[in-house]
């Protein structure tokens, strides 16, 4: 069983930036697909950014060029920098650990991050 745990969420105007964190436990950390989601009331989950292990990045296409994803294996954790947020960012925002050696994939309890002026 993996844990994960996101923070960093709150509330900020347009413009402006947070950074979340997501830890996971398990010694196998830097072999893990992580990646960031995020659910917006009344619509489906979608992806924001996922980090692989090779180091390579793929990022939904409403956050190319203002999210960036990173991720520290020796803290067992992935980051999420997202500045010039916008209104329609307004989410709660999901980590996922994603163990491609088994399929299985973790979730986070979510973070709410709230654009508002």
């Amino acid at each position: 069983q993996v844990q994960v745990v996101e923070s960093g969420g709150g509330t900020v105007q347009p413009g402006g930036s947070l950074r979340l964190s997501c830890a996971a436990s398990g010694s196998m950390f830097s072999f893990y697909v992580m990646g960031w989601y995020r659910q917006a009331p009344g619509k489906q989950r979608e992806l924001v950014a996922r980090h692989i292990p090779d180091g390579s990045t793929n990022y939904g296409d409403s956050v190319k060029g203002r999210f960036t994803i990173s991720r520290d294996n020796a803290k067992n954790t992935v980051y999420l920098q997202m500045n010039s947020l916008k209104f329609e960012d307004t989410a709660v925002y999901y980590c996922n650990a994603h163990i491609g050696s088994t399929g299985q994939g973790y979730w986070g309890q979510g973070t709410q991050v709230t654009v508002s002026s």
